[in-house]
C-alpha cells in the first residue's frame, strides 16, 4: 500500500506543477475567450523560450483539436500524454489520429482511454467492437472449403501435396503406440497417402524409415522429390533440458534431412542449426530448394513463436533471418508454407483475424502486407498449416473447428475485392461515414457499409461480373460508379462526390447545417468540412465580410443555450481565421433560443433541429 499512495503522491504534484501560471496568463486568456487561433501562438512563443511544460503542451494540442488542424493536434498530443493525462485527452488524441489515418496508434490511445474510463460508452464500444472485423466478413471468399476424407478421430494436420500425386502428412492415428503426456493422444508419425484424379485422398502409409518413438512431422519435400525436411524430437540427439524439481526432461523440436532412393525415405540427419534452447518446425523448401523456411522461437524473434527463413546450399545453411514486422508480432506466426510462385502461407494468432489461429498470406515478390485469407477457411477456432499445389490448384489446411484437428481441402473460386474510395471531387480530401450501397445488374442490393476514416470500404464479389456502386454523403451530390469487370484480385473504384456548394444570397450565404457533438463546441470533421467551402467563398470574394450567428432550440435555460451558441459562434469565428479569413472579415455572436426559425410551444424533432442552426449573414460584398 505505501508504493501506491507514493505514486498517488507524485502524481498529485505533478498535476500542480503542470497549471497555469503567469507564463501562460496571456495565452490562457485568449484560449479561455476561444481564441484558439492566438492562443496556439502564445503557447508556441512559450515552448520556444523553454517554458513549456505538460499543461501547454496539452493547451496547444486543445487549441489546434477545436479548430480540427489535425497534424499539429498530433504533434503536441504526444508531448503532453509524455505524462498522465485525463482519460478525455487520450481521447481527443485518437481522433486526431485517425483523422491523420495513424489507426495503430490510434487504437493505443483509445485503450488508454478505455482503461481510464471503462464505464463511458466510447470505451466500451471501441473494447467490445474492433472496427476490423466487418471488413473481414465482408471479403471476397477465396476457397471452398471441405473436410478430406483422410481424417481421423486423431490429430491430423500439415498436408502437403507433391506433383507426384503424394500427400504427406502427420497423424496421431497409430493406437498402438505410446500416447503422449500432452494431450492424451499417440505420438505423431509421419504418413503419405495418394491424391486421386477424383480429388479424394487414399492408401495412407506410415513412413516407418523415418518415424521414431517421439513426435514427427510435418514435412516439406523439395520439387524434385529427392529431398524431405521434417520435424521430430532432440531426444533422437540425446539433447535435452532436467528439470530436477519435477524430476523429468524436456526436448525440443528439431528439424531434419531425408533423401529418396528408390521410393524409400532413409539417412534422416538433424539440422546445424537446431538447439536444446528452443524449437526449430514447421518446415516449407523453396521451389528451386535453396530457401527453407520454419517457424521457431530462437533468441531475436518479435516474441512467442515466429517464421524465419535459411538459405541452403546442398549440406551447407547459412544463418538463419527472421522474417520480420510484416509477418511476424509479438504473439504466435507458424506453419509457413512457401508456393512456387513465392506467395507465403502461414498461421498467427497476433494479427487481426476471426480468433485462435488464423490462415494468412504474403506475396514476397511485391512486398505488400500479409492479408487475411477470410472464411471459410479462418473461423474461431485454429485453423492452420494452410499448404497450396500451384500447378494443380488445390489446397489443404487444418482446422479445429469440429473439437479435433482434422484436414480440409480448399478449392480456390474466383472472387474480387471491390474496393470504395470515397474523395470530395474539389479537395480530393478522403470522406468517411459515406454510405456505399453495392447493386448488381438487376439493381439487387448487394451489401450496404459506411466508409471509414481512411474514405474506403470493401466488399466480396463475384469475377467478371457487373456491379455499382451507388454513394452518398450528406454535403455532397449522390453518385452512381461502375465496378469494373475482373477475373480476380482487387479492383478500386475512386467515387468523387460533388459538394454541394454554398448558395449565395443578397444578404447571407447558405451552407449545409453544421453539427456540434452534444453540449460541445469544437469543430467536427463535418463542420470544417462545410466550413471550408465558407472559406472558399471569401477566397473568391475577397471583400465579403461575415457576420456568424449560432442558434440552438429551445431545451435547456435561456442562459445556457446563449452561452453555448456563444462558444460555438467563437469557435466557428477562429476556424475561418485558422484558415487565413483576415480577423476584420469575419465575427460572430451566439442568440440562443432568442430567434427561433419555427415557433412552436411542442417542437416536434423535425422543428427542433430547424431551429439549431448557424447563419451566415453578409455584412459587406
Amino acid at each position: 500500500m505505501k508504493k501506491i499512495y507514493l505514486t498517488l503522491s507524485f502524481v498529485i504534484a505533478s498535476g500542480l506543477l503542470s497549471a497555469q501560471n503567469k507564463d501562460t496568463k496571456a495565452a490562457d486568456k485568449l484560449f479561455d475567450r476561444y481564441e484558439y487561433v492566438d492562443a496556439a501562438k502564445e503557447y508556441l512563443k512559450l515552448t520556444e523560450n523553454g517554458k513549456a511544460d505538460t499543461y501547454v503542451y496539452k493547451q496547444l494540442a486543445d487549441s489546434y483539436y477545436n479548430v480540427f488542424n489535425t497534424k499539429e493536434a498530433v504533434k503536441w498530443y504526444a508531448k503532453a500524454v509524455e505524462q498522465k493525462q485525463d482519460a478525455e485527452t487520450y481521447y481527443k488524441y485518437a481522433q486526431m489520429l485517425k483523422a491523420e489515418g495513424n489507426y495503430a496508434e490510434a487504437d493505443k490511445q483509445m485503450k488508454q482511454f478505455a482503461s481510464l474510463a471503462p464505464n463511458d460508452q466510447r470505451a466500451k464500444t471501441f473494447s467490445s467492437n474492433p472496427n476490423y472485423l466487418p471488413t473481414l466478413k465482408n471479403q471476397s471468399k477465396l476457397y471452398d472449403v471441405v473436410k478430406s476424407d483422410i481424417s481421423s478421430d486423431k490429430t491430423d494436420f500439415g498436408a502437403v501435396l507433391t506433383n507426384d500425386n503424394n500427400v504427406y502428412f502427420s497423424s496421431a492415428r497409430n493406437t498402438s503406440r505410446r500416447n503422449s503426456n500432452w494431450n492424451e493422444e499417440p505420438y505423431l508419425d509421419l504418413y503419405k497417402a495418394t491424391y486421386n484424379a477424383n480429388g479424394t485422398i487414399s492408401e495412407a502409409v506410415a513412413i516407418d524409415n523415418l518415424n521414431t518413438k517421439w513426435h514427427d512431422g510435418p514435412a516439406t519435400i523439395s520439387s524434385d522429390g529427392n529431398t524431405m525436411y521434417y520435424g521430430s524430437e532432440s531426444f533422437n540427439e540425446k539433447e535435452y533440458t532436467k528439470d530436477k524439481e519435477k524430476k523429468a526432461k524436456f526436448g525440443k523440436i528439431y528439424l531434419y534431412k531425408a533423401t529418396n532412393a528408390g521410393g524409400s525415405w532413409s539417412n534422416g540427419k538433424p539440422l546445424p542449426f537446431n538447439n536444446a534452447a528452443y524449437d526449430v518446425r514447421n518446415p516449407s523448401i523453396s521451389k528451386d530448394g535453396k530457401t527453407l523456411y520454419f517457424s521457431s522461437n530462437m533468441p531475436g524473434g518479435f516474441g512467442g513463436e515466429d517464421i524465419w527463413k535459411v538459405s541452403v546450399n546442398g549440406d551447407e545453411y547459412g544463418t538463419p533471418e527472421n522474417l520480420g514486422a510484416k509477418i511476424n508480432t509479438e504473439a504466435n506466426e507458424s506453419f509457413p508454407f512457401i508456393t512456387d510462385d513465392n506467395v507465403l502461407f502461414f498461421s498467427s494468432n497476433g494479427k487481426q483475424g476471426f480468433g485462435g489461429l488464423d490462415v494468412f498470406k504474403i506475396d514476397l515478390n511485391k512486398g505488400t502486407d500479409a492479408i487475411n485469407v477470410g472464411a471459410p477457411v479462418n473461423t474461431e477456432k485454429d485453423d492452420f498449416s494452410f499448404t497450396y499445389n500451384t500447378s494443380k490448384k488445390v489446397g489443404f489446411f487444418s482446422s479445429n473447428r469440429t473439437g479435433n484437428d482434422d484436414i480440409y481441402k480448399a478449392d480456390p473460386v474466383c472472387g474480387v475485392q471491390a474496393i470504395a474510395l470515397v474523395k470530395d471531387a474539389k479537395t480530393g480530401n478522403v470522406i468517411n461515414d459515406a454510405s456505399v450501397v453495392l447493386v448488381d445488374s438487376k439493381e439487387k442490393v448487394v451489401g450496404n457499409q459506411s466508409t471509414s476514416a481512411d474514405g474506403k470500404t470493401s466488399f466480396g464479389v463475384s469475377c467478371n461480373m457487373p456491379y455499382n456502386f451507388q454513394v452518398s454523403k450528406q454535403g455532397y451530390e449522390s453518385g452512381v460508379f461502375e465496378v469494373a469487370k475482373t477475373d480476380g484480385g482487387e479492383v478500386v473504384v475512386e467515387a468523387l462526390l460533388q459538394p454541394i456548394m454554398p448558395i449565395i444570397t443578397e444578404k447571407e450565404v447558405i451552407l449545409q447545417p453544421i453539427y456540434f457533438e452534444f453540449n460541445k463546441s469544437n469543430i467536427t470533421q463535418q463542420g470544417a468540412a462545410e466550413l471550408d467551402k465558407l472559406v472558399q467563398v471569401m477566397n473568391e470574394h475577397p471583400t465579403m465580410v461575415i457576420f456568424a450567428k449560432s442558434h440552438t432550440d429551445s431545451r435547456g435555460s435561456d442562459k445556457y443555450n446563449l452561452n453555448l451558441s456563444d462558444r460555438r459562434a467563437k469557435s466557428t469565428v477562429q476556424y475561418l481565421v485558422s484558415k487565413g479569413i483576415a480577423k476584420d472579415r469575419i465575427s460572430g455572436q451566439g442568440f440562443g433560443e432568442s430567434e427561433p426559425k419555427v415557433t412552436c410551444d411542442k417542437c416536434t424533432e423535425e422543428e427542433h433541429s430547424q431551429n439549431r442552426r448557424s447563419e451566415f449573414l453578409i455584412v459587406k460584398k
